[in-house]
């Protein structure tokens, strides 16, 4: 009992934490995911008898969780976006997760393979467990509300990168398990691959997410209108629309991840101007903060209990590669003949934030098959992860104000502040969609 009292009184605090620090930071170059890794680092290195926060060993546990708080997070991310769908409108989130990933896949899947001398299956399946971005630590550099107006051409950019690459990058997460040792052959493996998790599972994804998205904005928007029901605890309608669109995707084994982004663009089409959005997207983000708690504590727990006992200076290299070199290199090429200008080309290069879902896919491989040098995948996962929480928590803040003060737009903090004053946020003249 004291130690469910004492992890009662941890994860207290930590919540109250989560609800006050992203508010009292913004002015200052650090992100609160920071301090939450150090807090369960701190909390871990004391001996208070607490619950090993190894991954490999419970990797069903680290799958589920973070599993729950990506979809939670995709749903958020989806209900803020105020840009309707089109290809035009969104060739620049369509050009990162379309070739920059696949590129950056293939990429660091040949430096990890030839040069650092991980296996082919082990190297295939780091590249697509770190290749795509983090819809959850990168708040600071997405989107704000929906309706609020803070839409410019890089928050907009990195937001539908992160709702559109959590699902597109599972298929060379399979490509990583077909790839292991097996009796079937190679040939029939990868024929399989093709036609079932890349064709089939993609269309399964886009399509059920389109079908959960329609069928919930009837039920949310239209039928209460017929029936004369109450429309109240939005919040739990919009937990509704991500375990549904979820759980179906993933029953006729499509890609749920997918599904749950899509389901939410959907629904946000869907009266735009509602304050239902609002009240669903509120929801969905104080979720998504408590899972966060929860991940990042056990996350600088798994730090001091030896997670990076396996990181070697080839994984060092890996994963420095990948944040200095690889995604911003790429990301400029892939952006150069945009209509973005080159400061908003770098910033959104630079900016690709590693976190809660680099950890999903990894944990979810290793629990579908074992992987013989798993811990080492782990050790370079996580300090990929930890460099990126750093490095980009310590410079979104003061990135984004000089990106904004080019552009000639109040920063995020001075719209709170005006919002605090009783002035409300003024209308900001966002780029035109591209």
């Amino acid at each position: 009992m004291s130690l469910y009292n004492l992890g009662l009184v941890v994860l207290g605090v930590a919540i109250l934490a989560v609800a006050w620090l992203p508010s009292l930071l913004k002015k200052y170059p650090l992100s609160y995911p920071v301090l939450f890794v150090g807090l369960g680092a701190l909390v871990y290195a004391l001996p208070l008898g607490l619950p090993s926060p190894d991954p490999v060993t419970h990797s069903a546990f680290a799958t589920h969780l973070t599993e729950l708080c990506v979809i939670v997070a995709l749903t958020g991310t989806g209900l803020k976006i105020d840009r309707k769908f089109s290809r035009v409108r969104w060739r620049a989130p369509l050009k990162l997760v379309l070739i920059l990933m696949v590129v950056s896949i293939a990429g660091f899947w040949v430096v990890a393979w030839r040069l650092a001398g991980l296996g082919l299956a082990s190297a295939v399946l780091l590249a697509a467990t770190l290749a795509p971005t983090d819809p959850v630590l990168a708040g600071d550099v997405q989107v704000g509300k929906p309706g609020e107006g803070r839409e410019d051409n890089v928050r907009f950019a990195l937001t539908g990168e992160a709702g559109l690459n959590d699902g597109l990058a599972f298929p060379f997460v399979y490509l990583a398990l077909a790839l292991l040792p097996a009796a079937v052959p190679i040939a029939e493996r990868l024929t399989d691959w093709v036609l079932m998790d890349v064709l089939y599972r993609v269309a399964a994804g886009i399509a059920g997410g389109w079908l959960a998205g329609k069928a919930m904005s009837f039920l949310i928007f239209d039928l209460p209108h017929r029936i004369r029901i109450n429309p109240e605890a939005y919040g739990f309608v919009a937990l509704a629309v991500t375990l549904t669109a979820y759980g179906v995707t993933e029953l006729v084994h499509g890609y749920g991840f997918l599904a749950v982004f899509i389901a939410a663009v959907t629904l946000r089409t869907h009266e735009r101007s509602h304050e239902y959005h609002t009240e669903m997207h509120e929801f969905t983000d104080q979720l998504e903060r408590l899972l966060i708690v929860v991940i990042l504590i056990l996350f600088g727990g798994a730090l001091v209990r030896g997670l990076l006992e396996p990181l070697t200076w080839r994984g060092v290299g890996l994963g420095l590669f990948l944040l200095f070199l690889l995604r911003p290199m790429g990301g400029m090429l892939t952006l150069w003949r945009s209509r973005l200008n080159w400061r908003e080309q770098l910033v959104i290069s630079f900016f690709g934030i590693r976190g809660i879902g680099s950890f999903f896919y990894l944990a979810y491989a290793i629990n579908k098959q074992a992987f013989p040098d798993a811990r080492e995948l782990w050790a370079i996962t996580g300090f990929t992860v930890l460099a990126s929480i750093i490095l980009h928590g310590v410079l979104a803040t003061p990135v984004m104000n000089w990106l904004d003060r080019y552009h000639g737009r109040p920063t995020t903090q001075e719209l709170d502040e005006q919002a605090q004053a009783g002035e409300g946020p003024p209308k900001q003249s966002s780029a035109a969609p591209r």
